[in-house]
C-alpha cells in the first residue's frame, strides 16, 4: 500500500544502505595485517560485534564519549579473547580503524537501484549517528553522496538519535515539514522510535528479523520499499 503525502525520505546510513558489518570486517583484517597482529578474525568479530553495539548504545545515551567508545570496544574484545594487547597498540588500532573504514564500500543489495527509483520522486536525505569524519567518506567513496539533498550528522547537532533535536535539525535543514517526512532505518530505538516520537512516518529496515511492534511498517530488503513508495 503506497504511503501518501510524503515529499522527503530520510535514510540512516550504517546498517541501512552501507553494509557496516562487511566493511568493518574487511577493515579489521587490513589493520591487523598492517600492525603485524595475528588474531583470528572470526574469533575477534564474534565478540567485537556484540560489544560494539553495547558501546554504541552507551554513546547514543551520552553515557560515554567518543574516545571511550573507540578504546573500550577494542579493549573489551581483547580481554574476552584473553589477549594481552597494550594500550599503545589499542589506540593505534582505533585510529587506523577510523582511517581505513571508509575505504571499503560494500552497500546492501538493492541500494543503488532503490535510490535511482526514489530520487526522481522524493527529496532524499541522510540522518546518521556515525562519526562525522568517517560518514562523509563513506558516502563519497561508495558513490551515493549525490543522491542526497542534505546530510545530518549527530555530531553537528550535539546529541544523537533518538534525541528529537537530531530529527528536528534534519527537518529544518531539509526545509520541509515532519508531516511530509519518512524515516527509514535499521535501529528500532534510534531510527524508528526516535523518528516516531517527532512525528515522522517510518519504515523499519528489519533485515535482522527483530521482533518489533507489528503495527510498524517493515521491510527485509531495500527494494521492498517500492511497495510503499
Amino acid at each position: 500500500m503506497k504511503i501518501k503525502g510524503v515529499t522527503d525520505v530520510f535514510f540512516d546510513l550504517d546498517h541501512t544502505l552501507w553494509d557496516f558489518d562487511k566493511n568493518s570486517a574487511l577493515t579489521f583484517e587490513k589493520i591487523f595485517r598492517l600492525n603485524n597482529l595475528y588474531i583470528p578474525l572470526n574469533d575477534f568479530l564474534g565478540y567485537y560485534e556484540t560489544i560494539n553495539l553495547s558501546y554504541w548504545k552507551l554513546f547514543r545515551e551520552e553515557r560515554i564519549d567518543k574516545a571511550s567508545l573507540r578504546y573500550g570496544r577494542l579493549s573489551d574484545t581483547f580481554k574476552k579473547l584473553d589477549l594481552l594487547v597494550n594500550d599503545d597498540i589499542i589506540f593505534k588500532l582505533s585510529e587506523d580503524y577510523i582511517l581505513h573504514l571508509p575505504s571499503f564500500n560494500y552497500l546492501f543489495d538493492g541500494t543503488i537501484e532503490i535510490l535511482e527509483y526514489l530520487k526522481p520522486r522524493y527529496n532524499l536525505h541522510i540522518i546518521t549517528n556515525g562519526f562525522k569524519e568517517v560518514q562523509q567518506g563513506k558516502l563519497f567513496n561508495s558513490n551515493i553522496n549525490h543522491y542526497f539533498n542534505t546530510i545530518t550528522n549527530s555530531e553537528e547537532v550535539g546529541v544523537k538519535k533518538p534525541n528529537p533535536k537530531v530529527f528536528n535539525y534534519a527537518i529544518e535543514l531539509a526545509n520541509t515539514h515532519v508531516n511530509n517526512s519518512l524515516m527509514i532505518g535499521d535501529n528500532y530505538e534510534a531510527d524508528i522510535l526516535g523518528a516516531l516520537n517527532v512525528g515522522f512516518d517510518v519504515i523499519h529496515f528489519n533485515y535482522h528479523n527483530e521482533k518489533v511492534d507489528k503495527d510498524i511498517k517493515q521491510i527485509s530488503k531495500l527494494l521492498d520499499l517500492k511497495t510503499y513508495l
